[in-house]
């Protein structure tokens, strides 16, 4: 790839992040509003998804902006869905998932808490994506999720971290650039391949007994670098590549969890296995 196409890479996935978000922001409580689709605290799991599905978005993302094109996906389907807010920094509006993704674990654990007793549910079902899809693990390995948890689905999680296309290799050659990372935006230096939250995350094996793992990749991912690194390896893990599904399928970081429908088809199979239908390029269509 030429020089100037890594750099063109990943601005256009910021703009497109900021295409899909500011617009949306000032709407942010409608969209989430009960009877709108999601966030819908009188939602009672029914017999085919017994399940209620809590959305958990990325770094940057929000808990509406992440899930304008999954959630209506998924409530099309039947299934009752929640989604939080987590890791927000002080004076930071609309952009979270950027404090230390330790106490992040903590507000998930809570929502989970919350969601529970709402529905009357024994379990929940994760579906994270970015940040979103590797974080939900810390609440499942060392704050007892994997009690209140079926199923983690990750859309390109960042499992095992990121260079970003080997920026972050850099950082040493830079005085106070790591320090600087890590007081301003935590979640960012947790989430650099080898920092001391993944090593402490993945020591002793990726998964944890009793939760069903699905990691949906692409290998055009631009973020999360090697896009391999999402990947989990364990007893109960399914990890998928778009590509494998669909060779046209050219969504990179964003578009895949922000709406690429043959990732939501994915999705859909991972939460409902029993009634798995195969994901081709035609999915797009469903």
């Amino acid at each position: 790839m030429l020089p100037w196409k890594r750099v063109i890479r990943p601005l256009a996935a910021l703009l497109l992040a900021a295409g899909v978000t500011l617009p949306t922001a000032a709407g942010a409580h409608a969209a989430g509003a009960p009877g709108s689709g999601w966030n819908d605290w009188s939602c009672k799991p029914s017999a085919a998804h017994p399940r209620p599905v809590v959305l958990v978005h990325g770094t940057f993302g929000n808990s509406v902006d992440n899930w304008l094109g999954l959630a209506p996906y998924l409530k099309h389907r039947g299934y009752c869905l929640f989604s939080l807010d987590y890791g927000q920094l002080p004076g930071v509006p609309f952009f979270h998932g950027l404090g230390p993704i330790e106490e992040s674990a903590e507000q998930l654990d809570a929502f989970v808490d919350e969601v529970l007793a709402a529905t009357g549910a024994d379990e929940t079902d994760l579906v994270g994506h970015s940040q979103g899809g590797m974080m939900p693990r810390h609440y499942l390995k060392f704050l007892g999720g994997a009690g209140e948890v079926n199923a983690l689905v990750g859309i390109a999680p960042s499992n095992h971290g990121t260079t970003l296309g080997g920026l972050t290799r850099l950082l040493p050659y830079f005085p106070g650039a790591e320090d600087l990372l890590s007081e301003t935006t935590p979640a960012l230096a947790d989430q650099v391949t080898g920092s001391d939250f993944l090593t402490r995350l993945n020591e002793g094996g990726d998964t944890v007994p009793g939760v069903r793992y699905t990691v949906i990749a692409t290998r055009y991912d631009e973020v999360v670098t090697p896009y391999r690194s999402a990947y989990l390896a364990g007893p109960n893990v399914r990890n998928v590549l778009l590509q494998d599904l669909c060779p046209l399928d050219l969504s990179e970081h964003l578009a895949i969890g922000l709406f690429d429908r043959i990732a939501f088809h994915e999705v859909a199979n991972a939460l409902d296995p029993a009634h798995a239908e195969p994901t081709t390029c035609s999915s797009v269509f469903d």
